[in-house]
């Protein structure tokens, strides 16, 4: 395809940021009217690849049973799932982000430093191995780590889109930068003094499920809702398909970019609370290598690396499979050094299905 035909496609996409949603996000990031003849009367694999993962999911459960009876219990599932909640915010954030063009690594760090700035404002300074300032009361704990997270990606945003520098060198600029801001405030040590409050939504159960499913099943529809029917959903998905033609369809592109960046900080924030309040405790390397499982889930999930395209469902099956994966090499008693070797080869395989079946090819 030319580049004379693809600007009109993308133009038409960017003037009606508000059209109905073709499934669950943007038939893939592409108007419905601007499809070509083939993909709107046959069958087109790019238009159901949220769905893709589907099959998978229950063929792992299979799997699944066959290596351990105990694998489809309510105890097994549910930890699976709890598990699965922090890493499933940053693939939210991270999958916002990478439709409307852009890409954030510095959400590794962010899990992590922005509890452990909030809890160093709120503790004593005689609160055991860890000393913090005491400058805010504890109840503030949880709002100081989401305004951190806020404030993380309000910089990187700043720094990409008004100093318009590259975005994949800042981000990694700013992951190596607050992962040693997180080493250095907490001193290498795990810190355990924690307001009950920050714990709290971690531990707590809700309706016979951990609290933090429940949140995170929420946050995925709304965000899921926001992207296929509001307008400013809408308009990512133009932003990343063509962004000059975004621009000058109305889209204040910018600002819209530079809010998404912000929302993905504070996903990730929030994400910091659920880990902390789960395992009850703030690692000094909290969050360290989670990137490559992002990235693994959100391109399995059928987000495309180049912007434009994906839906948040797809995002979230493919964080359901990463975890499904690694529960059934747990029980089949495969070590987990394997694991991050299991992530890059998924990685890679996702990227060669989605050149080839999800229409990305060049002619």
């Amino acid at each position: 395809m030319s580049s004379s035909e693809l600007a009109p496609k993308a133009e038409a996409t960017a003037a009606a940021p508000a059209a109905p949603a073709a499934g669950s996000g943007a038939g893939a990031g592409t108007g419905t009217g601007s499809e070509p003849a083939a993909a709107r009367d046959g069958f087109s694999f790019a238009r159901y690849r949220e769905l893709s993962l589907i099959p998978v999911l229950l063929v792992m459960c299979v799997i699944g049973f066959i290596v351990s009876p105990a694998f489809l219990t309510s105890a097994n599932l549910l930890g699976v799932a709890q598990q699965a909640t922090e890493l499933s915010l940053l693939v939210l954030a991270e999958a916002l982000i990478l439709i409307s063009g852009r890409m954030d690594l510095s959400l590794e760090s962010t899990i992590g430093v922005a509890p452990v700035i909030a809890v160093w404002l709120v503790l004593p300074q005689h609160g055991g191995r860890f000393q913090g300032l005491a400058l805010m009361p504890t109840w503030t704990a949880i709002p100081l780590c989401l305004l951190v997270g806020a404030l993380i990606g309000g910089l990187n945003g700043f720094l990409i889109l008004k100093l318009r520098l590259n975005g994949f060198i800042v981000t990694l600029g700013a992951l190596t930068m607050l992962r040693g801001l997180q080493i250095a405030v907490s001193r290498g040590q795990s810190i355990v003094e924690l307001p009950s409050s920050f714990t709290y939504l971690g531990r707590a159960s809700w309706l016979g499920a951990p609290a933090s499913i429940w949140i995170c099943a929420l946050l995925f529809l709304v965000g899921g809702l926001a992207m296929g029917w509001l307008r400013h959903g809408r308009a990512l998905y133009a932003i990343g398909g063509n962004t000059e033609a975004a621009r000058t369809a109305g889209i204040r592109v910018d600002r819209a970019v530079w809010s998404v960046l912000v929302i993905g900080g504070v996903l990730a924030a929030f994400a910091g609370i659920l880990y902390t309040g789960h395992y009850g405790s703030i690692s000094a390397d909290q969050g360290s290598g989670w990137i490559f499982q992002v990235f693994a889930a959100t391109v399995i999930g059928g987000v495309s690396l180049n912007g434009g395209r994906g839906t948040l469902f797809g995002a979230l099956t493919g964080v359901l499979t990463l975890q499904l994966v690694v529960n059934v090499m747990t029980l089949a008693g495969v070590p987990p050094l394997w694991n991050q070797f299991l992530n890059g080869a998924i990685i890679i395989l996702a990227l060669i299905i989605s050149r080839f079946a999800a229409g990305e090819q060049q002619e």
